[in-house]
């Protein structure tokens, strides 16, 4: 197997064909990501969401928590998720990024990743509700873990990088399109690791209350 191309934490836009990735690596200094890293931990409803794998549905390999503005409600993986309200702790990344980005989030996907058993499987955040080219803003905090990518047929285009504490990794343009992303099991003896994933649900492609998606596909920044 080809080895994939590994960056030790630098800032910079990372080269993939058919992508747009950003990396920062102390977006937030090393003091305030271990304050947030602990009021988010114990201060989050932490969740073992059900999700659904070749038909079946089984427990996810870590806990979640989907936090929003009250109409951003979220389906992955074919669950419906009601946005639980923004604790004070998020509200200052929201603003910051929004600012930074231009990008005005709705909605978060809190992750908590326990020890090296935890993982997320190859995916692509391209539900509907996120339009046709979303930005995902990821924040990580805890542990360094390594974060793989990798193109959906042209698998030697791929990469992987460790996601520092306090890192804010990019990802926006065609990536979610044309490549997919996995946070893989490790044997290592690792401590915990949160990662907050902001999301932008697009207003007219949010799910109607029967949950049945409404509305167009559209995106906005």
């Amino acid at each position: 197997m080809t080895a994939l191309p590994h960056f030790e934490l630098p800032d910079q836009t990372l080269h993939l064909p058919g992508a747009d990735l950003r990396y920062q690596t102390h977006w937030i200094d090393i003091a305030g990501a271990d304050a947030l890293f602990a009021t988010l931990r114990d201060g989050i409803a932490w969740e073992r969401h059900r999700i659904k794998l070749f038909g079946r549905e089984i427990e996810a390999p870590r806990l979640s928590c989907w936090i929003g503005d009250p109409e951003a409600v979220y389906t992955y993986s074919r669950m419906r998720h009601e946005p639980r309200p923004w604790p004070a702790a998020l509200r200052p990344l929201r603003e910051r990024l929004r600012a930074e980005t231009g990008t005005d989030f709705n909605g978060v996907l809190a992750n908590l990743y326990r020890d090296g058993h935890d993982s997320m499987g190859w995916h692509a955040d391209d539900e509907r509700e996120l339009g046709k080219r979303p930005l995902i803003a990821s924040v990580s905090l805890g542990v360094s873990r390594r974060f793989l990518i990798r193109h959906r047929e042209q698998t030697s285009r791929r990469l992987s990088i460790d996601l520092a504490p306090g890192s804010l990794l990019l990802m926006g343009g065609d990536t979610q399109q044309n490549y997919r992303h996995a946070l893989p099991k490790t044997a290592r003896a690792t401590g915990m690791r949160i990662n907050l994933t902001f999301r932008r649900l697009i207003k007219d492609a949010i799910p109607r209350e029967s949950g049945e998606p409404g509305g167009c596909m559209t995106w906005s920044p």
